[in-house]
Formats: structure tokens, sequence, C-alpha cells
């Protein structure tokens, strides 16, 4: 083989090898914090693109074990990714990168120095959380619901949003209050909220800690890139990063 044509290959590797491409499935209470999150990776890794894939944890699970080829999988619990790591479809034991928290949110001032017993009052005749059955802070609200002897007395007010950001919309547009992520607090659109005024933090608890788990995932066409972004999420930049965006970092 002629020096010039391995210099031709070898070039052409470092084009393919220096412009990956990765596909990430994203919860969405954790879109907000994707932002800075990517752009502090691009900073690492520049040649790098990332894609955001968003939805509810269990839909996006859904779609993984259908063969999605998603390349890692940032979750908004440890319920999904344990269940792909057990079948096979993710290659490495789910990883804590966040613990998130609740927070009782109204678009009108409220006292909320009553905590959840505010959902009680009859002026109080719409509440948004999160479908229990595709989103883990839906369970987490309906613990707290329950463990706070409250469930029965609003159970009929009840709006499920399929994800926690539609449930976030139903609460700005279409409800009375909303039992959403704190984390949601935190992006541009709703900062303007004051705590206290607007929004107060759900009594952690009455709900079991809202452990986010991560998985690289078997169908990866770019092992080597998701992995750059898998240690990225779990390394001191982004664990800084995810604290201003309201959650708890292990």
């Amino acid at each position: 083989m002629s020096m010039q044509r391995l210099i031709g290959i070898l070039m052409l590797a470092a084009t393919f090898l220096g412009a990956g491409e990765i596909r990430i499935a994203v919860a969405a209470n954790v879109s907000y914090a994707m932002e800075p999150l990517i752009k502090a990776y691009h900073a690492q890794y520049p040649d790098t693109k990332v894609n955001i894939i968003l939805g509810s944890s269990g839909k996006l699970t859904a779609q993984i074990q259908r063969g999605a080829p998603f390349d890692l999988f940032l979750s908004a619990n440890m319920k999904y990714p344990e269940a792909l790591y057990k079948q096979g479809d993710a290659v490495t034991e789910p990883a804590v990168y966040a613990q998130g928290s609740l927070a009782l949110f109204s678009v009108k001032v409220q006292d909320f120095s009553k905590g959840l017993a505010l959902l009680k009052e009859t002026k109080i005749k719409r509440i948004a959380i999160a479908n229990p059955r595709t989103a883990p802070y839906g369970v987490a609200a309906l613990e707290a619901l329950k463990n706070a002897k409250l469930y029965e007395a609003v159970k009929g007010k009840l709006v499920y949003g399929e994800s926690i950001s539609q449930t976030v919309s139903y609460a700005v547009t279409a409800t009375d209050i909303g039992v959403i992520a704190k984390s949601s607090l935190f992006s541009p659109q709703m900062s303007r909220y004051e705590k206290g005024r607007y929004w107060v933090d759900v009594d952690p608890k009455l709900y079991s800690p809202i452990d986010q788990g991560m998985v690289l995932l078997r169908h990866s066409a770019s092992q080597s890139e998701a992995h750059t972004f898998y240690d990225f999420i779990l390394g001191t930049t982004a664990k800084k990063i995810l604290q201003k965006f309201g959650y708890l970092v292990p």
C-alpha cells in the first residue's frame, strides 16, 4: 500500500472518529437541564453531535424494547433502567445520576403554608399530576397524596399528564394547581414564579426518593461516544449543573 493511500485512509478514519453522533432518550423532567449539560459536554467533546429524544420514561422504555436505535437512556426513576438491564437491552447496570423531588405549584398566589392540605379547599377544582402508569413523578405524587391521607378527598379533581412536561403545561394552563417535578421550576419559562408565593416543596417524607437512573443501551451504534456522555453525566461538572436545576446528586 502506498504511503499516500495510507494517509488518505487514516484521514478518512479520523473524520469518522471525530464526527460521532449519539442519540439520548431523556425523561421529560430532565429536559430543562439538557441544554446547559450538552453545552458543557461540547466544551470537552466538540465534534460529537448530541440528539435528544424526550418522552415519559415508560414510553421511552417501550421504544427501546422494540429496538429504537438510542445510545443512552436517562430515566426519571430506576425501575425502567433496571428492567432494561435485566432483559439485556442495556449493557451497563443502572447508575443513579440525580435524585428528583416534588413541588406544589400554581400560577396564582396561594397560601402554601397549608402544604398539600391546600388541595382539599373548594377553590381548588382541578389538580395536575403526572400519570403514575407512565411517569415516575406521578407515582411519587400519588404516594404523597395517599401518605398525607388526601387521596380519597381529592381523587375526583386529578388531571393526569402523560409526562411531567405535560403535567407542568396543565398546571400552567388548565388546572388550579399541580404536583410537579421541582426541576421544572428552574426552566427559563418558570423561573419567574417565586418560591413561597407560587410554589413550595412537597414534604419529602411523604414519598420515596426519586432516584433517576442511566444506562448505556445494547442497540447503540456509537458505544464509544455514548460512553463519554455517560461518564460526563456522572462527573463533577454535570452534577453542579443538575444541582442548579433543583436536583440532588449522589
